[in-house]
């Protein structure tokens, strides 16, 4: 059985290693890209599945409130898997690769941003949310870890962490948006709002 202090050391380091070996200059085009969209009023769709949902909802509320703190003064944001009502509905009617997809469908604009959060890069409705993205000329990031999937060739930009383990792949999303959000925090007085 391996120590509970061990565990947490080797965890330590694999995530020190990646945040040393990465190049953040993907973070900071989205960072940028969410400061235009705030700027122009665009809209901000979040994505993921799983642990990755959580962290689109909790980006979202960071991009949402976050960034200015300020009541009318934020992203306009929405997460795709936060509204279990639709989601149950699309996936039993739908199937459940098109979750996302639908929902952009209806909610988004050309012009528009999307943000998918994937581990593997390979999860169907991701694809399939990011090829919405591609017809309704919407531009895509995506953060992925392990390979990268498919998604990482079909994101207009991929944030790619190569790392093989589900839970640092998911703090890196976390990270990234952190560090886009305290970015957007610093420059809020943009407006003058």
């Amino acid at each position: 059985m391996t120590s509970p202090v061990k565990s947490v050391e080797d965890y330590s380091a694999r995530l020190q290693a990646v945040l040393a070996a990465t190049d953040w200059s993907g973070v900071a085009q989205l960072a940028d890209e969410l400061f235009d969209c705030w700027k122009s009023g665009r809209q901000v769709f979040l994505c993921g599945n799983g642990g990755s949902a959580g962290n689109a909802i909790h980006l979202a509320n960071d991009f949402l409130y976050g960034v200015s703190k300020r009541k009318g003064s934020a992203l306009r944001v929405t997460a795709l898997p936060a509204n279990s009502s639709v989601l149950t509905c699309l996936a039993n009617d739908e199937g459940y690769e098109s979750i996302f997809s639908m929902q952009l469908a209806v909610l988004g604009r050309p012009g528009d941003l999307l943000v998918a959060l994937s581990g593997s890069g390979n999860s169907p409705n991701i694809l399939r949310v990011i090829e919405q993205a591609r017809e309704m000329d919407i531009k895509s990031y995506a953060i992925l870890g392990f390979s990268g999937g498919k998604a990482k060739a079909m994101a207009d930009v991929a944030l790619h962490f190569p790392v093989d383990d589900m839970q640092i792949s998911e703090d890196l999303q976390l990270i990234a948006g952190h560090m886009a959000m305290q970015w957007l925090y610093a420059n809020r007085d943009w407006s003058g709002a």
